[in-house]
Parts: structure tokens; C-alpha cells; sequence
């Protein structure tokens, strides 16, 4: 039931999620905006299949660290980021879905709060890209 709510819950979110390019100029390493919030993400895996969804990052327990889940087509994953600079550069890990899986994914965080970078999967030579768009306040959460 909940693998069935994830998958529509997926497939919305990629009809709808910003398919753009990052338009925000990459943040500078001592003025990198607040990343914490709800985001819309598209990406393309190491395999070239296309993918959309929803990712949240909440604060961690030390400073400059966050715990992120995405819920995205077929899983959802979460994990654990340190942000150095404007790179965020986060461990994740397959907590339910079709396929388990485990990676880095490496974010560039622009001035205008959008991820992107390459997400890469445990095990597979090809590193996939992803990106991230804030969702307006009190959407996606």
C-alpha cells in the first residue's frame, strides 16, 4: 500500500516538478543560502532512465550536517549530507522501494537555493545527474 502511494505520489511530482535549468549563479563558499526545506527533483540515472520527485533536508544534529529524503519514482531514500563551501555532499541509502541501493550524491548549491550535481550508484561505473528546485512555501511539505 504505501510502495502504491509512493509511486503516484512520484509520478505527479514528475509531471509537475521544474523540468527548467538552474538559473541561480552558483553560491558563493561563505554566503550559501539556508538549504533546509521541501524541493522538486528531476534527474537522470547512471542507466539514463529519467526520474522526478520530492526531496526534503532538514537540519542535522552537528553544524553544516542535514538529513535529506527523497521520495522519488519507485523509493524513497534518505541520507545524510555535510555541506563544505557550497557543495553539499551526501551518503544515501534505498529505504523502501523496488530496487535497494546506495550511493553519493555531490550538490552545488546556487544562490537562488537549487541543487545540482551527480548522483552516483554503489556498484555502477556511470554516475547519474540530478537537480533541485525549492518549493514555494507551503508546497511539497
Amino acid at each position: 500500500m504505501l510502495l502504491s502511494i509512493v509511486l503516484l505520489l512520484a509520478a505527479c511530482t514528475a509531471r509537475s516538478a521544474t523540468k527548467g535549468k538552474i538559473t541561480g549563479a552558483d553560491a558563493q563558499p561563505g554566503a550559501v543560502p539556508n538549504i533546509v526545506g521541501s524541493y522538486s527533483v528531476n534527474g537522470l540515472d547512471p542507466l539514463g532512465t529519467e526520474y522526478g520527485g520530492n526531496l526534503m533536508i532538514k537540519p542535522g544534529a552537528a553544524p553544516a550536517e542535514y538529513l535529506l529524503q527523497w521520495i522519488v519514482t519507485g523509493s524513497i531514500q534518505e541520507g545524510r549530507g555535510k555541506l563544505d563551501g557550497n557543495t553539499l555532499r551526501v551518503e544515501w541509502r534505498t529505504v523502501e522501494g523496488i530496487k535497494p541501493s546506495s550511493g553519493v550524491t555531490t550538490y552545488t548549491v546556487t544562490t537562488k537555493r537549487e541543487l545540482y550535481g551527480d548522483r552516483a550508484v554503489s556498484g555502477l561505473s556511470k554516475v547519474g545527474t540530478e537537480r533541485a528546485f525549492p518549493n514555494p512555501e507551503g508546497k511539497g511539505r
